[in-house]
């Protein structure tokens, strides 16, 4: 079934009633009309991460490493050091002034380093890199 088709009929449909309505049933009839688009939008979204889901199950199903994956852990780690270097920022430095900041931010800078050494120090004793 053609959806563009459908969703063309639906509006066609709508425009004839508000015709033969007047503006009393406008806002109503808009309204409808959104909804069906709004229920399509979500069917097709549906299926597509239904079937995405899919090829990534198989993938690591057959041993191998999902071509989709998120921005993974490290940049995860560094975004959550990045919303809580603001208040910690602010904390320090009403405490301590612009060494407490510097503290605040080394530390910060460190969390981050030796998550990524130990990631490259993972890589380096299996002797592959994330590509392979």
């Amino acid at each position: 079934m053609n959806h563009d088709s459908d969703l063309r009929r639906d509006l066609d449909a709508a425009v004839q009633t508000r015709k033969e309505l007047g503006e009393t049933y406008e806002a109503e009839l808009i309204e409808s009309f959104l909804e069906k688009v709004e229920q399509r939008i979500d069917t097709t979204v549906d299926k597509r991460v239904r079937r995405q889901l899919a090829e990534q199950q198989m993938v690591i199903a057959r041993g191998g490493r999902s071509s989709q994956s998120g921005p993974g852990p490290a940049f995860g780690l560094a975004a959550l050091s990045l919303v809580l270097a603001i208040p910690l920022s602010a904390i320090a430095v009403t405490q301590a002034g612009l060494a407490g900041l510097l503290i605040c931010w080394g530390g910060i800078v460190g969390v981050n380093a030796c998550y990524a050494g130990r990631d490259l120090l993972r890589r380096g004793r299996t002797g592959r890199e994330d590509w392979d």
